[in-house]
């Protein structure tokens, strides 16, 4: 109901509304009004009825190349470590690797990425997880970084064990046992399963070789032991308290008991030799490694060592020498045949090649002169 001046007129002659407010006074005031209505209905979200989206997160695991760390980084390393370095982005540790390289500890760690996703695409830090990017991870007990090597879907990281033989010269075979562990942060990264001693031409030393079951890691098909890919000829190194094994990977996948192995007749000969060794040596002597003869001796022939001189007419004159011996033993070595040629203990067996049995009261060292077929 609208009120009327005495005169029933809404503006009066001054120009106030029903003689109360001036007019552009009035007009102002409902612009306010109308400013403060709009503004709570924007606070309220009455606005509009499609508010802007939050923005889609996603997920990713990668896999992270720590290199070799000290024994302080490894040992305060744990799954379950986290790390934000930007809203929205976070990165947790889901599983860890570690393998002994040099004095250190090789790792490899598998982390959940999380961010923001934008036409499909993981950010992480504003940037995607692509390979060989480096990222940090910073939490109140270290800083470290890693290279990421491998992005998937899957949390943990694809381990296994895998059994090697190693070919080892050391000098004291008595110090490794079956069943000790090389351990690493406290995980145990392999262990000693069996091991077949050899003697050499240095009898000091005696070649071994060792059966061990690694913890491995696999990555674009390759397995690996650390960063050693696992293959013949590469070189693993297993410290432990009181010894280190330092040795060439021979097989892959077998133990010292697992090749094929077939007997060949193989003639050795040894020269000039005293003849408590040559009385020394016996039809029927065996060589044992690992609870099988590698090699027995089935013939022994022993004949003056000759003496060849020149007499003073010139004419060259053949002698026997009156202690020195000659033998020739025929054997059987238990020898693996391969594309390269028979091999005898993962050495090339041929004509002229050394070869060294430890025959129980005797160890010779003998030159092959004869390969059967």
């Amino acid at each position: 109901m609208f009120l009327l001046t005495t005169d029933n007129r809404l503006i009066d002659d001054e120009g106030n509304l029903f003689g109360v407010i001036n007019v552009v006074d009035a007009l102002v005031l409902l612009l306010v009004v109308a400013v403060l209505v709009a503004g709570v209905g924007l606070v309220l979200g009455g606005g509009g009825s499609n508010p802007a989206p939050a923005p889609e997160t996603g997920t990713a695991f990668v896999t992270l190349d720590m290199g070799t760390q000290p024994d302080y980084i490894v040992a305060a390393l744990e799954e379950g470590d986290s790390y934000s370095p930007a809203e929205a982005s976070n990165l947790t540790i889901t599983d860890l690797y570690l393998a002994p390289q040099g004095d250190r500890t090789r790792v490899i760690a598998r982390a959940r990425l999380q961010g923001v996703t934008e036409n499909s695409t993981l950010n992480y830090s504003s940037a995607p997880p692509r390979l060989g990017r480096v990222l940090d991870i910073n939490t109140d007990a270290y800083n470290v970084s890693g290279r990421i090597s491998d992005v998937g879907d899957e949390a943990s990281l694809d381990t296994s064990t895998t059994t090697v033989v190693l070919r080892v010269s050391a000098t004291d075979a008595n110090a490794i046992t079956p069943g000790d562990e090389i351990t690493v942060g406290g995980r145990t990264t392999a262990t000693v399963e069996e091991l077949a001693i050899y003697p050499t031409r240095n009898t000091n030393q005696r070649q071994i070789l060792v059966e061990a079951n690694l913890s491995t890691h696999t990555q674009q098909d390759v397995r690996r032991f650390g960063n050693t890919a696992l293959r013949p000829g590469q070189q693993v190194r297993l410290p432990r308290p009181g010894y280190t094994i330092d040795g060439r990977i021979e097989r892959v996948d077998g133990g010292v008991d697992s090749e094929s192995l077939t007997n060949r007749t193989v003639a050795l000969e040894l020269t000039s030799v005293q003849p408590e060794i040559a009385s020394a040596i016996q039809v029927g002597q065996t060589e044992r490694a690992s609870g099988r003869t590698t090699a027995y001796v089935t013939d022994v022939t022993t004949e003056p060592t000759p003496i060849v001189s020149t007499a003073q007419n010139g004419s060259v004159v053949v002698s026997d020498h009156p202690t020195l011996r000659d033998v020739t033993l025929t054997t059987e070595l238990g020898i693996r045949e391969t594309a390269g040629g028979v091999e005898f203990r993962g050495e090339r067996l041929q004509y002229g090649s050394t070869v060294v049995l430890d025959l129980g009261p005797v160890t010779v060292r003998a030159t092959v002169v004869g390969i059967g077929q």
